[in-house]
């Protein structure tokens, strides 16, 4: 990768508050609101005795990867796409390709930072425990990354136009936040619902993150289906992607 394109994009990110608000700032934002509520901050016997400010640092976690992933990269890629920046840089030494590997990382980094954020404010303001199987946690978390940043590419992919990034990104987002146990969490979710969300990536990173928070080992069966959907979500970018 281009170092010069990666500072570059990252200086870009930096310029764009709205971006740095909605990936970095405001799923800390949220778990300070809801962690505001008392009964939040009370042991809940349906959570197996966790309080719901502790069962959604990890939703915190992934809201800051769907939002990066659905929302902030297919917006800047289909942007450069339309204005015909990645068609000008085939004129120059600096491949396509490293800006969208540029993209990626900075995208990745923001949404990573997010959530160090979450699990720090969680743990001063909430005293929220730190994941007690730190290891897994973070295979958990670098997975969901690589899926999450993958769907976006394939948003980005499919989409012409700016605008039309952002309807796909929408339609998607919304399920994604689901899953992902925004309204209700996935272990307090019906047998049958709880099964099929686990199936989607963002459902098998909230249990993943979840058993890692507890000191287990996320499930092998969690993990795999994260890998496949990240590999499945990059074979269909790279098949798709298109450059002007």
């Amino acid at each position: 990768m281009n170092t010069a394109v990666l500072r570059t994009e990252f200086r870009l990110f930096r310029r764009e508050p709205g971006a740095v608000f909605w990936v970095f700032l405001f799923p800390t934002l949220l778990l300070v609101i809801l962690g505001s509520i008392p009964s939040f901050r009370n042991a809940d016997s349906s959570l197996g005795g966790l309080r719901p400010v502790d069962a959604y640092v990890p939703i915190a976690v992934l809201i800051a990867l769907i939002m990066s992933g659905v929302q902030t990269l297919p917006q800047a890629l289909t942007g450069y796409r339309e204005r015909g920046i990645l068609r000008r840089m085939r004129l120059t030494p600096v491949q396509p390709s490293a800006l969208l590997s540029a993209q990626m990382a900075v995208q990745g980094t923001v949404a990573l930072g997010s959530a160090l954020l979450a699990l720090v404010v969680g743990r001063l303001a909430f005293d929220v425990r730190l994941p007690k199987q730190p290891g897994g946690y973070l295979l958990a978390l670098l997975l969901a990354a690589a899926a999450a940043l993958a769907l976006g590419s394939v948003v980005s992919a499919l989409s012409r136009t700016t605008k039309i990034a952002g309807a796909i990104g929408s339609a998607v987002f919304f399920p994604m936040m689901f899953c992902a146990g925004v309204w209700l969490p996935v272990r307090e979710m019906p047998h049958a619902m709880a099964r099929v969300v686990q199936l989607t990536p963002f459902g098998a990173a909230a249990r993943a993150l979840d058993q890692a928070a507890a000191g287990h080992w996320p499930g092998w069966d969690h993990l795999g289906v994260l890998a496949l959907w990240a590999v499945l979500l990059t074979a269909g970018a790279a098949r798709w992607f298109r450059w002007e």
